[in-house]
């Protein structure tokens, strides 16, 4: 059994008041553990976009996603022309930002290439073209040819099997 004096002395500690100013007492220990950082031991950012994603080499048909090296590099390449938003080679998704060509300033373009497949096939990609005009200092979408996504597709299959077979493998 507890005497008066133990009861007296630990009942604070079961009001929500103290405990949540105990939590927070806690919370400020742990942040000052890290508080003393030396920023020499810090690794500097890295490109990955140019170092792992572009890696179709040694004979390495597939990347570590599950999606085709070749028809990766192969979009990479072919795209390489706009300026780049995301590219994620473990999903196998390529989405570019808006292109203005200098020849024209009332339209541009973006695209988005998925490489849906391991296999070097043209049902493993699929290219998405958006277009939009300018119109009373306003973007609006406006419908791309039908040529201009197909041709951006077979300029990426073209690229995606000139690299197959300068890595010295036949396409099937």
């Amino acid at each position: 059994m507890m005497s008066r004096i133990q009861l007296t002395v630990l009942r604070p500690l079961h009001r929500p008041t103290t405990r949540l100013a105990l939590g927070f007492l806690a919370l400020g220990a742990l942040a000052a553990c890290g508080s003393g950082r030396d920023p020499s031991t810090l690794t500097a950012p890295r490109n990955h976009l140019l170092g792992v994603d572009r890696g179709a080499e040694g004979g390495a048909d597939e990347l570590r996603g599950g999606v085709n090296a070749y028809l990766w590099r192969g979009a990479i390449d072919t795209l390489s022309f706009m300026p780049l938003a995301s590219a994620d080679a473990v999903g196998g998704v390529i989405l570019t930002d808006w292109y203005q060509p200098s020849a024209s300033q009332n339209e541009r373009f973006k695209i988005a290439a998925y490489v849906l497949d391991r296999r070097l096939r043209s049902d493993a990609l699929r290219v998405s073209v958006f277009r939009q005009i300018l119109q009373d200092g306003q973007w609006e979408d406006t419908p791309v040819s039908a040529t201009t996504t197909s041709d951006i597709t077979t300029r990426i299959l073209t690229r995606a099997r000139q690299l197959r077979a300068e890595n010295g493998e036949r396409d099937n």
